[in-house]
């Protein structure tokens, strides 16, 4: 059985920077949310979510390998966060 745990407020920061990154890699790629999300097999509102910096919203790291493949990038950097 898994079980959902809520995010760490340490980690809060991260999960709004890593939704900032894909937003920006996907923008840069010329890509709509609704076709990466198609790309990654997700929705458009659940990518939404993961992009928006007022939500955070966790996700696996299964998509963040399928987000990074869609994109054409390595996946670390999707986790290099300025400070």
């Amino acid at each position: 059985m898994s079980r959902t745990r809520p995010i760490s407020m340490e980690n809060i920061d991260k999960f709004i920077q890593l939704g900032l990154n894909i937003s920006y890699f996907r923008k840069f790629r010329g890509m709509t949310q609704e076709q990466l999300a198609e790309a990654v097999g997700i929705s458009r509102s659940h990518l939404s979510a993961i992009e928006a910096p007022n939500i955070v919203k966790a996700f696996s790291i299964e998509l963040l390998f399928e987000i990074a493949e869609a994109l054409q990038i390595e996946s670390y950097q999707l986790l290099q966060f300025k400070e």
